[in-house]
C-alpha cells in the first residue's frame, strides 16, 4: 500500500476518534440533566422525550438518504425490539438517579461489555476463553465493591444500573444482527420511534392506574430546560457516535467509552459535588481494567483468527 493511500486512512481513523472522544465527553452532560430533572419528573417521561427528540431528528435525514421506508415486517420487528430494549436502558438506568450519584452509576452500567461478551458465547456462540471469562469475573468483582456501598446508602435501586447494562447488551446483540443489512441513520430513527412509543404508552398505563412513578407531570420551566438539555446532548452524542463508527474500527474506538467515567466524576464533582470514596474508586479502576483487558483479549484472538497459512512454495 502506497504512502499516499495510507495516510487518508490514518487521517479518517483519526478523526472517528476525535469524533468518539467528543461523544463520551458529551454523554454525562446527559446523565446531570437527567439527574436534575428526575428528581420531579418520572425517568419514563424524561425517556419519551429524549426518544421523540431523537426520532423528530433523524427522521428527516433517513427520508434525505431514501433508507425511512425500507423495511418489512420482520426488520420492523427487530426494531420494535430494540426500541423496547432501548427504553428498558434508559427507565432503568435514570430511574436511580434521583438516589445516586452519577459516576457510581456508570461505574455499575460499564459492566455491559462484560455482559455482552458473555451474551455473545451464548446467543451467538462467540468463542471465549478462559482469559476472557476470568476478566469477567473480576469485572463483576469490581462492579460489587461499587454496588455494596450503593445497596447501603439507597437499597436494592442501586441495582438498575445492572439492568440497564444488561438490556443494553441485549441491544447490542440484536444490533449486530440488525446493522449487517441496515442503515445505521434509520436503526436510530425505528429504535427512537418504538421506545417512544413504549415509553408512552407505559405513562398512559401508569396515568390511569394511578401509579406515581409512571404518571407524567407537566415539568415547570427549569425541568423542561433539563430535559430538553438532556435530549439535545443526546442526539449530539448519538451522532458523533455514528460518524465515529464509521470512521474508525469498533475494536479501536471501544477503549475511548471509559472515558465516560472520567468525565462523570469531574462533572459529578463539579454540579453536584460527588466524589467515590477509595472502596469505589477501587471497584472502578477494576471495572474499567477488566473490560479493557476483555477488549483487548478480543482484538488479539479478531487478529489471529484473521491471518491467513503461507503457502508453500511449490
Amino acid at each position: 500500500m502506497s504512502t499516499t493511500t495510507i495516510t487518508p486512512l490514518r487521517n479518517e481513523v483519526s478523526l472517528g476518534l476525535a469524533f468518539m472522544v467528543l461523544s463520551v465527553l458529551i454523554s454525562p452532560i446527559i446523565d446531570i440533566f437527567a439527574k436534575l430533572a428526575v428528581t420531579s419528573v418520572p425517568a419514563t417521561e424524561i425517556t419519551f422525550v429524549r426518544l421523540l427528540f431523537q426520532m423528530t431528528v433523524l427522521g428527516p435525514i433517513c427520508l434525505m438518504r431514501g433508507t425511512l421506508l425500507d423495511v418489512t415486517w420482520k426488520k420492523m420487528g427487530l426494531h420494535a425490539a430494540r426500541g423496547l430494549l432501548m427504553a428498558i436502558t434508559m427507565i432503568s438506568f435514570v430511574t436511580p438517579l434521583a438516589v445516586m450519584e452519577v459516576a457510581d452509576a456508570i461505574a455499575i452500567f460499564f459492566v455491559e461489555p462484560i455482559i455482552l461478551t458473555i451474551l455473545g458465547s451464548i446467543f451467538l456462540k462467540e468463542t471465549i476463553g478462559w482469559r476472557r471469562y476470568t476478566a469477567c469475573g473480576v469485572g463483576f468483582f469490581g462492579s460489587l465493591l461499587v454496588i455494596q456501598p450503593s445497596l447501603q446508602e439507597v437499597g436494592l435501586i442501586a441495582l438498575l444500573p445492572v439492568v440497564a447494562a444488561f438490556s443494553l447488551a441485549l441491544f447490542f446483540l440484536l444490533t449486530r444482527l440488525v446493522a449487517q443489512k441496515e442503515d445505521p441513520w434509520s436503526m436510530q430513527f425505528y429504535a427512537g420511534l418504538w421506545g417512544a412509543v413504549i415509553a408512552g404508552l407505559l405513562l398512559v398505563v401508569g396515568s390511569f392506574a394511578g401509579i406515581s412513578f409512571l404518571t407524567p407531570v407537566v415539568p415547570d420551566m427549569q425541568n423542561t430546560l433539563y430535559i430538553a438539555g438532556a435530549a439535545v446532548a443526546a442526539t449530539i452524542a448519538g451522532v458523533l457516535g455514528v460518524y465515529a463508527y464509521r470512521s474508525a474500527p469498533a475494536s479501536t474506538l471501544a477503549p475511548l467509552q471509559y472515558l465516560e467515567i472520567v468525565s462523570a466524576t469531574i462533572f459529578g464533582w463539579w454540579v453536584f459535588g460527588d466524589l467515590p470514596d477509595p472502596l469505589k474508586w477501587l471497584g472502578i479502576a477494576i471495572i474499567i481494567s477488566s473490560g479493557l483487558y476483555v477488549i483487548w483479549r478480543e482484538r488479539q484472538v479478531g487478529k489471529t483468527a484473521t491471518i491467513q497459512p503461507e503457502s508453500t512454495p511449490i
